[in-house]
């Protein structure tokens, strides 16, 4: 197969199906004005506000529903672990989403992380079945600043019988990404900062350091006007795209610690620069890692750092 390097002309690639638009009518993201023109125009609209019930309390975009982000995670021992569909089920039916819906999340807008939470739920309703989808670009945090109102009345929604098919082309899991180690096959996108990337540290519930052999990294800090939690435009998104390698049909999948900050590199992989077949592996290196049998790493750290690392969390553990 003809290997395809993303770093040739942005306007040529942006005429080919390598970039091509994302397959909804809704955008992927929008300003806080956009928010309103779609809340004036369609009762479809159904704002889902992520942050902790006493945040949403204290004020929210007038008529959205409140759904933490913890209740679309797995669990403490595999927090990216996309959680079982009956209870994903029971979450969207609670918010009255149908596939006519426009399901439109909203977080705090506090920084890049923050933003990955955002961009997680949007791709868990995606799997979910749902077509209509958009992020608030800036969260709470800009809507304020823009001088839109805040209201903390609680709005009644009834629940819908909506009954979920899961999108597995969305949807990377640890044997397919094992096969994909395996066969080189696949474009493995690492979107954590050097440090984990490198091997130098890893999250507390992983059992190692390091990353998937033949990785890419793209930190997921990239997709951000510098010094704001703005996502950039789809121009400067497909220049982005533009430094993973891949061939010609190959899966992407992207990855992280906890399938958090690889839901920034999805959507902006995905829904902002339209490349096809991106995935997302839920999760991530906490998951790869807790396999009974060691499997394949790179970067992975010579026993002494890795004695001396797990040392020094034990240590922060015990008296923190």
């Amino acid at each position: 197969m003809k290997t395809i390097r993303l770093l040739s002309v942005v306007g040529a690639l942006a005429a080919t199906s390598w970039f091509a638009p994302a397959a909804h009518a809704a955008q992927p993201l929008l300003t806080p004005a956009e928010l309103s023109t779609a809340q004036q125009a369609s009762p479809a609209a159904v704002v889902i506000d992520i942050r902790e019930p006493k945040l949403y309390a204290q004020g929210h975009i007038p008529g959205a529903l409140n759904a933490p982000y913890g209740k679309w995670r797995g669990p403490a021992t595999n927090p990216g672990e996309l959680p079982d569909t009956a209870k994903l089920t029971a979450l969207v039916q609670s918010l009255g989403l149908t596939p006519a819906s426009h399901a439109v999340v909203v977080s705090t807008g506090a920084d890049a992380t923050d933003f990955g939470a955002m961009a997680r739920v949007y791709w868990s309703l995606k799997v979910l079945g749902l077509k209509e989808l958009s992020i608030v670009n800036g969260g709470m945090k800009r809507w304020v600043a823009d001088g839109k109102p805040v209201s903390t009345e609680v709005p009644k929604v009834a629940a819908s019988n909506y009954q979920p098919t899961l999108d597995d082309s969305l949807i990377a899991t640890r044997d397919q990404v094992r096969q994909h180690v395996d066969l080189s096959n696949a474009a493995l996108v690492d979107s954590r900062p050097d440090a984990f990337y490198k091997g130098e540290t890893r999250a507390p519930a992983a059992k190692l350091s390091g990353t998937l052999p033949g990785a890419q990294q793209l930190d997921f800090n990239q997709w951000f006007v510098k010094g704001t939690a703005q996502f950039v435009d789809r121009d400067t998104a497909r220049q982005i795209a533009q430094k993973i390698t891949r061939q010609d049909g190959q899966d992407t999948v992207a990855f992280c610690n906890t399938g958090h900050w690889a839901a920034t590199d999805w959507f902006g992989l995905s829904e902002m620069a339209g490349l096809p077949h991106v995935k997302l592996y839920a999760g991530s290196m906490v998951d790869w890692t807790q396999q009974p049998d060691a499997p394949a790493m790179q970067n992975q750290p010579g026993r002494a750092q890795s004695l001396a690392y797990d040392a020094q969390q034990w240590w922060q553990r015990k008296f923190k």
